[in-house]
């Protein structure tokens, strides 16, 4: 099983970028999930008939954040996937991010930083899709993810 991953899009509606990423990238994945920073909650209509699982960021406007919760726990091919969007400093924001799940998640899924992450600590996957919405920070590159779940969960970082 495949899960596409996106976080921090800062979109005001769908783009044909968007929906390039759901012809190619995540044209196999059973399910998308989006770290939050949505901006407006029509830009998940764009992975229809995709299911998508989304949490609510920081930049996210009340309308959006009314329709999702701060963090969710996904249980897909016998892992457990904790997502949360995150918040403050870059610095530290692992820790932080861990401190809300307890020690049954397989894996956390944030974003946030709009830096990529994808790397195991004490057999827990930290996995930061980066940002699709061009920054400073992203140095002007869209980045996504794929998580792939078999015998065990891995994740993968594509730069577009």
């Amino acid at each position: 099983m495949d899960i596409g991953v996106i976080s921090d899009t800062h979109l005001e509606g769908p783009t044909n970028e968007l929906e390039k990423l759901c012809d190619t990238v995540f044209s196999k994945v059973d399910l998308i999930l989006h770290a939050g920073d949505i901006t407006n909650h029509l830009v998940l209509d764009v992975f229809s008939p995709i299911p998508v699982i989304a949490v609510a960021g920081n930049m996210d406007p009340l309308s959006t954040r009314s329709q999702l919760k701060d963090k969710e726990i996904i249980l897909r091919g016998g892992f457990t996937i904790g997502m949360t969007h995150g918040w403050g400093s870059p610095l530290g924001l692992e820790q932080r991010v861990r401190g809300i799940f307890g020690p049954e998640v397989d894996c956390i899924v944030y974003g946030h930083s709009h830096i990529p992450a994808n790397h195991v600590e004490d057999g827990l996957l930290l996995f930061n899709p980066g940002t699709f919405g061009r920054g400073l920070i992203s140095l002007g590159r869209r980045t996504v993810g794929i998580l792939h779940l078999g015998d065990e969960i891995t994740g993968e970082i594509i730069r577009m």
